[in-house]
């Protein structure tokens, strides 16, 4: 064993005692393989689970120089007893689009915070960064270093800044792709470096880039702008394979789950009637659908994957405003626009110039750590349409209206209705 110290930790010992491995077991031969701030760790979460409460000291602004984020500050309010970790930042590291990494970035990155820091890792985060946890101050701009010099990454996002943008696998190994979710999620990265690495929004922004409305990074339900592929012709159909999946020929949902005997697929009860849209039928043993009331669920395609695919006129549908619950509770994101082409070859300056009108609003109207979608909410979701010179549509509508009056701004009211509204004043003040 190395020269450390183990603490008394019966609380945190009895995690090991489930059926499940253990970040206590982790944590713990971590420390005795030379890392004091992993036992100190375990010591001080035994003395939180003791007294009920945290022992982590509120806020404490750390970072590197030039960087308003990527770095969260966090101190040990008992040093004294746990003295490698009195500081215990945590560094949030940039991700290649998609995760992919070779296994000489990995290792690298792994030397580096063995070196520099605890040596403990979470990857990933829910915003998507590799989390590097726990190092002291005089070791951050070392790290930066490392990390940039030797390695050619950057820190993410943290703070009331745009948070390190994600995106699924895409096009690199998705058939279902509609959109280059890599290419936007860089792109969007390298633009907008500013407004990730110097906080200067009311709090976090996050995009996320889905490739098909499976939207495998639940970017509906976890980010500001969410922008999910779509496509807006017609689903194809090979009825060949349809007649096989009838016919029993093809499994099913890829073959998933077949180690167990679900019976003979049943295309009526497992595709047709499960369609939210009731837009699907079969007729002389041909499966029909009426795209226009296609809802692009993906539960059809999910399901015969060899019969069905994606419309070839691909675009994206974006959606704002989700969050996980704070002040207002949680939110799925509002439709903002159901169709649009982003194009790589202009730069997606479509797609930036409904940010940027998104971010005028935000940042003149948005309360201290109030979210886009919060705002939203509060000055209502027609101020939003009309600061973003969005076109209202009935999708965008979450509710009927219940307030039953309705205020027109000036603009609104045709020339001869604001003269009688002037006339109407005008007696009524006399």
């Amino acid at each position: 064993m190395a020269d450390v110290k183990k603490h008394d930790t019966p609380m945190v010992d009895d995690l090991k005692s489930g059926p499940w491995p253990s970040f206590a077991d982790d944590i713990e031969q971590k420390g005795l393989n030379g890392k004091q701030a992993c036992l100190d760790l375990l010591g001080q979460l035994e003395l939180s689970y003791k007294h009920k409460e945290t022992h982590w000291k509120h806020g404490g602004i750390v970072g590197v120089f030039g960087y308003g984020g990527g770095v969260i500050g966090r101190y040990s309010d008992s040093p004294e007893q746990f003295p490698a970790i009195a500081h215990f930042h945590t560094v949030r590291v940039n991700q290649p689009a998609s995760k992919f990494y070779t296994s000489a970035f990995l290792r690298k990155l792994c030397e580096i915070w063995d070196h520099r820091g605890s040596g403990m890792t979470n990857f990933h985060g829910s915003t998507g960064d590799m989390v590097l946890l726990g190092t002291t101050t005089d070791q951050l701009e070392p790290i930066f270093f490392d990390l940039t010099h030797q390695m050619g990454a950057d820190l993410g996002g943290s703070g009331s800044n745009l948070r390190t943008p994600s995106c699924c696998v895409g096009k690199a190994r998705c058939e279902w792709a509609c959109i280059d979710t890599q290419d936007i999620c860089y792109n969007l990265t390298m633009t907008y470096q500013d407004e990730l690495h110097r906080p200067a929004f009311p709090y976090k922004f996050k995009f996320k880039v889905s490739g098909c409305p499976n939207d495998c990074v639940a970017a509906i339900a976890r980010s500001d702008c969410a922008i999910i592929g779509t496509w807006r012709d017609d689903i194809r159909i090979d009825q060949e394979a349809v007649k096989a999946y009838v016919g029993g020929e093809l499994k099913p949902n890829a073959g998933a789950h077949s180690d167990r005997d679900w019976g003979p697929f049943d295309i009526q009860k497992e595709v047709i009637d499960l369609c939210p849209a009731n837009c699907m039928w079969m007729e002389d043993g041909e499966l029909k659908i009426d795209n226009r009331e296609c809802t692009r669920c993906m539960h059809c395609i999910n399901v015969m994957p060899e019969a069905l695919r994606p419309g070839t006129d691909t675009g994206a549908t974006i959606l704002v405003g989700a969050k996980a619950p704070i002040l207002e509770g949680a939110q799925l994101a509002t439709l903002a626009i159901p169709f649009i082409k982003l194009n790589k070859d202009d730069d997606y300056e479509n797609l930036k110039d409904f940010v940027d009108k998104c971010w005028d609003w935000w940042m003149e109207e948005g309360k201290n750590r109030e979210r886009f979608g919060e705002l939203i909410q509060r000055q209502s979701l027609q101020e939003f349409i009309r600061r973003a010179e969005l076109k209202p549509i009935p999708q965008m509508v979450k509710e009927p209206r219940s307030n039953p009056y309705v205020f027109w701004s000036e603009d609104e009211v045709p020339g001869g209705w604001k003269r009688d509204v002037k006339e109407f004043r005008a007696r009524h003040a006399a």
